[in-house]
């Protein structure tokens, strides 16, 4: 898929442990519950169906107390230990959705690299407006985080 600066955000990291190992983190509830929010956050994986057309639904929870939404989407398209790509644009009962406080459709690749796995998220969004709004909220802090939170994760660090 092309990249388009005016629309996109990015998360690049080279993850110094096998493919399938990230790609486990991601697709086993128990494993992405462990690093997909920022700590200390903590995160509740609900729906975790990962195929074409798939739930997305994870909650979140500040202090340890009530969790609430956090994401509810679907999977678009997953190609094994390759790439997986979800929007929280349409829900997890394929509702069109306004998710707040921004729209994406978010890319995730996974490809071998000399020192392990070649990891790297692309952020869809709408408009210039929408990236522009979501690199505001922070974008680049979270997602990095999460990205930092998945590596150390994997490797046990």
């Amino acid at each position: 898929m092309n990249h388009n600066l005016d629309h996109d955000l990015t998360v690049h990291r080279i993850i110094r442990a096998p493919r399938e190992t990230v790609w486990n983190a991601w697709t086993k509830p128990d494993q992405l519950a462990q690093w997909w929010i920022p700590a200390p956050i903590r995160c509740r994986v609900e729906q975790l169906d990962v195929q074409p057309g798939g739930a997305f639904v994870t909650r979140m929870s500040e202090d340890g107390g009530e969790f609430v939404p956090h994401i509810d989407g679907c999977f678009v398209a997953v190609d094994e230990l390759e790439r997986i790509v979800f929007t929280n644009a349409i829900d997890s009962s394929w509702r069109p959705a306004l998710p707040q406080p921004v729209a994406l459709t978010a890319s995730i690749t996974f490809a071998d690299h000399p020192d392990g796995t070649d990891y790297r998220i692309v952020a869809r969004h709408a408009s210039p407006e929408s990236r522009v709004l979501h690199e505001k909220l922070g974008f680049a802090d979270g997602w990095g985080t999460v990205a930092d939170q998945l590596a150390s994760f994997v490797t046990g660090r």
